[in-house]
């Protein structure tokens, strides 16, 4: 009896080892798994964030490139011609112009294209040093700028071929600061088709449009003008600039601290091109060019 009780105690002792190494095996290798589990977990979140980083560098890199491009393609360049007159007619397309900016109403007037989702074209001069921020922030919102004049005074301006082409080197060197190149986009204050210029010199329009281009320029007339220019409220503003007899429509408008009514009616304007389902465009070197004639 006392033997067979022995045995028993053995017995109990080994099942009781054993089951101590099931339990103490099955631990070790659960903390075994645990670990390479969280090892595995570290490795696939190193590749997820490196891969990341690597999609956001070759993201920095495209995007330097596209900015690298742009800028080549916008800047002057003299014997490279800019734009087309002739139209596409496949397309609709409608260019929304600025003048005189930037303006205390520049800031109100992006966030209304950036509402829509659409590009514009700002013609810039050198009025309101305080808000030439405006014009990297514009510009960096993929919006083009172009040249109107640094003094917008036609008595200036128009005195001579050599007191205009000062002046554009002028607000020239203004949009460099702001976004690293002298585009080639320019608009002269009143149109190609002014006769104010005739005042201060006989045929310097006829002169001008020619010259502007030999130095690597394009100007830009419009299509529709809004005439807020002339102080127009904002349903006459809408109205004015509202058409659909162009496939390429390009309006003018104006961005200076007085033209509340502008920003007032851009929303309008935007909205019923967009219902007539025309595309918008910011001007660029192969886009429509609208030319008047010259009077002068």
């Amino acid at each position: 009896m006392r033997n067979r009780r022995h045995r028993y105690n053995i017995h109990g002792l080994i099942l009781c080892g054993l089951v101590f190494f099931v339990i103490a095996a099955t631990a070790f290798c659960m903390v075994a798994n645990s670990k390479e589990a969280e090892r595995e977990q570290k490795r696939i979140e190193a590749e997820k964030k490196l891969t990341a980083e690597k999609k956001e560098e070759e993201a920095k890199a495209e995007a330097a490139r596209k900015e690298a491009e742009r800028a080549a393609s916008f800047a002057v360049q003299p014997g490279v011609p800019a734009g087309t007159l002739e139209a596409d007619m496949n397309r609709k397309v409608v260019y929304l112009t600025f003048d005189d900016g930037p303006s205390e109403n520049t800031g109100k007037i992006l966030d209304i294209l950036k509402q829509y989702g659409v590009k514009a074209t700002f013609f810039i001069t050198g009025s309101n040093a305080e808000q030439r921020s405006f014009i990297k922030q514009a510009y960096e919102a993929g919006h083009t700028i172009g040249l109107h004049t640094y003094s917008h005074d036609y008595s200036e301006v128009y005195a001579s071929e050599e007191a205009y082409f000062a002046d554009l080197e002028k607000i020239g060197q203004v949009a460099k600061e702001q976004i690293g190149y002298v585009p080639c986009f320019i608009r002269f204050p009143g149109g190609s088709s002014n006769v104010v210029s005739a005042k201060y010199k006989k045929g310097i329009m006829s002169s001008l449009v020619e010259k502007v281009q030999e130095k690597g320029y394009q100007y830009y007339d419009w299509n529709v003008d809004s005439a807020d220019g002339a102080g127009c409220g904002k349903d006459e503003i809408e109205a004015n600039a509202k058409t659909d007899q162009y496939h390429h429509a390009v309006i003018l408008l104006h961005d200076s601290r007085t033209k509340d009514a502008t920003v007032e009616a851009l929303p309008g304007i935007i909205e019923y091109y967009q219902g007539l389902g025309y595309e918008f465009q910011a001007i660029d070197r192969e886009c429509f060019v609208s030319h008047h004639a010259i009077l002068n």
